[in-house]
């Protein structure tokens, strides 16, 4: 026992003396992806030693996600997840074979993602009242688009229907660019989804926005009312990402990474560049992260219950 705290404690002295291997359980283009090449330069001057990204898509980041969780808990396979692969496919898929909630050791949340209501403007509503009050009147009319089932955006748009009595139907596409185009041609009537993917279409009327799911309104759209402004409270959730290391890996590692992400996401620079994209940074401690993973784990068993949404 003496060799082996010995051995872990040299290897969380010397760490990290090669290079580390982040694991995106998404395809390449994903917001994490955005994320992560903003910070990667940083993270490797922080840290004395590249970072890789290593793309791992499937089973709604599962597959990514289970690779990490097998991994040597050496500090040199990490995730970049997001609210998914922390806190609702557990209660979303049937027979996953771990729970990351004991698998996973949370370093951070990186960035948040705030979900705005995006409207195709053909719709007779220009503010929210106005949607509430057109979906109560003709319940079933409307659809809306999701980036798949199960994802944020996929429940947020359940629960906005549930709050808007509007009785809508879910469209699913394979990501929001195809859900988003869905939009722009009327196939569908509501989208839920960040800034970056839908907002260059604002200006031309094409669409409108009508509420964004954040405690403050957003900088980029200070005239854009929150969720709570709109009286929905968290019937429309906001997605986002945090890194994670696999089970057993030694505190001094877990702080090293966290220190370094956090002297990254502390820079000015990096927070206007993420925040042009529309993120907004997190700069919570492990200890916070690991509190707010506790808290809404529950809040999505419930919702899924509600739904009634499984993917086997």
């Amino acid at each position: 026992m003496a060799l082996s705290l010995s051995f872990s404690a040299v290897a969380s002295a010397a760490y990290p003396d090669h290079s580390i291997r982040v694991i995106l359980p998404y395809a390449a283009g994903a917001a994490g992806d955005i994320v992560f090449r903003m910070l990667q330069p940083g993270l490797a001057k922080e840290l004395g030693q590249p970072v890789i990204l290593d793309y791992k898509s499937g089973a709604g980041g599962n597959i990514g996600t289970q690779e990490v969780v097998r991994a040597a808990p050496d500090g040199y396979t990490l995730l970049l997840g997001a609210t998914n692969n922390f806190v609702i496919n557990q209660f979303l898929y049937k027979g996953m074979s771990y729970d990351p909630s004991k698998a996973l050791v949370p370093i951070a949340k990186v960035v948040d993602v705030p979900a705005f209501i995006y409207l195709n403007a053909s719709v007779p509503a220009h503010n929210f009242a106005e949607l509430k009050s057109y979906a109560e009147k003709h319940p079933g009319v409307l659809n809306y688009g999701t980036p798949g089932a199960g994802t944020t955006p996929a429940l947020s748009g359940w629960m906005l229907s549930e709050a808007i009595h509007g009785n809508m139907t879910a469209v699913t596409y394979r990501g929001s660019a195809p859900g988003v185009q869905a939009l722009l041609a009327n196939q569908i009537q509501v989208y839920i989804g960040g800034y970056g993917i839908a907002s260059a279409y604002l200006p031309s009327g094409k669409l409108r926005v009508l509420a964004v799911a954040l405690p403050e309104r957003f900088a980029a759209l200070p005239s854009v009312p929150t969720t709570k402004e709109v009286g929905i409270g968290s019937a429309v959730v906001s997605n986002w990402w945090g890194m994670a290391a696999p089970k057993g890996t030694p505190a001094p590692i877990v702080e090293r990474v966290e220190q370094a992400l956090h002297t990254v996401l502390s820079d000015p620079a990096i927070q206007k560049k993420l925040q042009d994209q529309g993120f907004v940074v997190s700069l919570e401690s492990t200890a916070t992260f690991k509190a707010n993973l506790r808290k809404e784990a529950p809040y999505w068993e419930d919702v899924i219950k509600r739904s009634g949404v499984v993917i086997n």
